[in-house]
């Protein structure tokens, strides 16, 4: 079901919607269109009511101008992460992933008060120079790449040199991405995405101001800068909980739903009131 409500600038706000009980709200990573944790969701929706974000960076309606590029900013998104979980009834549980996880940090820092607790799964955040490289010269070649209708090229050079895969799995994440028609229009919501972060920068100082529950979730088998930037938030945040899954990497919520959803579980049984 899609539950809808407003942003704070008036924008409507899209969540699917499932299950029943006190809240749980979940921002996905990049490409994601609002069904990437549905998994995890299902999971979870026997005993809490989930609100699954359908990012405003990846609603295709709210877009202007695929090609030169029209990110919305994290601020934009984390405004309406809120208005999710103040109509669904503060306080809630919130999971972030990778650049959704970005997200999460900054809805956290706006409104503490909307949240009970949070897992924070790889934030894709800025801990020290930009994500697209100096001068944004990643985002200007990917950009380029779209611009002569390659998406797939687009996607390798973004897999490559800002997530950090090796070229030859880099390559392959891009040509399937391009393959599946899903994928490849939210191609230039990506490049949209990480231009967004790198407009952010660097906000560990905001982030040590959050108190609620935090857990710093991240896999083993993860590039090494997502494992950097969970350090780098946990020598802020000295009271989060770091938790590491052994054997999992960035797409655990895909391939080991179970796990991440009793995380998430786990957590909200912590902080949440209790079930009656």
């Amino acid at each position: 079901m899609m539950f809808t409500t407003v942003s704070a600038d008036g924008t409507e706000v899209r969540a699917y919607d499932d299950g029943q009980g006190p809240p749980i709200v979940m921002v996905g990573p990049g490409l994601d269109d609002g069904t990437r944790l549905q998994k995890v969701a299902t999971l979870l929706s026997g005993r809490f009511r989930v609100l699954r974000l359908h990012r405003r960076q990846y609603r295709l309606d709210l877009k202007t101008d695929l090609r030169q590029g029209s990110p919305c900013s994290v601020a934009e998104e984390a405004e309406d992460v809120l208005a999710v979980a103040r109509a669904a009834g503060s306080p809630a549980v919130l999971y972030g992933h990778s650049s959704g996880a970005v997200v999460a940090l900054e809805a956290l820092v706006a409104s503490p008060s909307s949240f009970a607790g949070a897992v924070i799964f790889e934030p894709a955040a800025v801990t020290g120079p930009p994500l697209a490289g100096a001068g944004g010269e990643v985002l200007e070649r990917a950009r380029a790449a779209m611009e002569a209708g390659r998406p797939g090229q687009a996607m390798t050079i973004f897999m490559r040199d800002t997530v950090g895969l090796p070229d030859l799995q880099a390559r392959l994440a891009g040509r399937l991405t391009a393959l599946v028609p899903r994928y490849r229009r939210l191609v230039p919501c990506q490049l949209d995405d990480l231009e967004a972060l790198d407009r952010l920068g660097v906000r560990l100082g905001a982030y040590a101001t959050i108190e609620v529950p935090v857990i710093l979730l991240g896999g083993d088998r993860s590039p090494a800068h997502l494992v950097e930037r969970l350090d780098a938030l946990q020598r802020v945040m000295p009271s989060a909980e770091r938790v590491v899954m052994r054997g999992r990497d960035h797409g655990a919520d895909l391939k080991h739903p179970a796990q991440v959803a009793r995380i998430v579980q786990d957590l909200a049984g912590r902080v949440l009131p209790p079930i009656l």
